[in-house]
């Protein structure tokens, strides 16, 4: 593995563990060259898979992108990295379990708005002002209304 910091091609592995319920394996790795330590994860593929976006351009599945924009979601509210993590993973594994080799942006979305619902309202609304593409005070008014409604039921 090529170290982050100096470029140097091998690193020797110090530690390893399962991580995120045993769906990953974390490792513990030190630079042969600068002596820098660092981590990885090494997780189970089962195919490859194919977001298609709204204008029909299609892109690998990018576990680090989905990660990074309900992080963004989640920013200060009280949800554990580990949570995050886990979320992804299972979000992850039903897409890969789905059959499918393409599958929308569309229904990624859908499936991390189910997930986020119960998660966290705060981070729900906020990952939907991204996906619902709100324009306005009003549409986040709206929209926080309905949750409001949902949660009074």
């Amino acid at each position: 593995m090529r170290c982050p910091f100096c470029q140097h091609p091998d690193s020797q592995v110090k530690d390893s563990r399962p991580a995120e319920d045993g769906a990953a394996i974390r490792r513990r790795r030190q630079c042969e060259a600068c002596g820098a330590r660092f981590s990885t994860f090494e997780r189970t593929q089962l195919r490859e898979i194919t977001v298609v976006k709204k204008d029909g351009a299609r892109q690998p599945f990018d576990r680090a992108k989905l990660e990074r924009s309900i992080a963004i979601a989640a920013r200060k509210r009280p949800i554990r990295s580990e949570q995050i993590e886990q979320f992804v993973s299972g979000i992850q594994r039903q897409l890969e379990h789905s059959g499918e080799s393409e599958i929308a942006a569309d229904d990624v979305g859908r499936m991390v708005m189910d997930g986020l619902q119960q998660l966290d309202d705060v981070a729900y609304i906020r990952f939907a002002s991204v996906y619902k593409n709100f324009r306005e005070a009003k549409d986040f008014e709206a929209f926080a209304g309905s949750v409001s409604e949902q949660q009074g039921e």
